[in-house]
């Protein structure tokens, strides 16, 4: 699965979404949310799911978390597994390119 290709349209980076916001604009049940918040998918400011505000990018990880779901159908643990993979697949290429930059 390609990252980019599941990446919606990104909003502005200084807004922040309530659960039943962010339920809304990642087309995802509540249910679901909170368990990608417990598992580690997902970390959104605030103590209590009624105090919960997710910052926009958290939309990009939440798409790729309900096609792994729908299309992978892996469960929570797998899908928080999966993104983790993701992400330091992401910091190794950064990284490289940086080094590219270097030399």
């Amino acid at each position: 699965m390609n990252p980019q290709t599941m990446t919606p349209e990104v909003l502005d980076e200084s807004v922040e979404l309530t659960l039943v916001e962010f339920c809304r604009a990642s087309r995802t049940e509540v249910q679901q949310v909170q368990v990608w918040v417990l598992e580690g998918v997902l970390t959104p400011r605030g103590a209590a799911p009624q105090e919960w505000r997710f910052a926009a990018d958290a939309l990009r990880r939440a798409h790729i978390a309900r096609r792994l779901t729908q299309d992978l159908e892996l469960n929570a643990p797998g899908v928080a597994l999966a993104l983790d993979l993701m992400d330091e697949i992401e910091a190794l290429k950064a990284s490289l390119r940086r080094a590219g930059l270097r030399s």
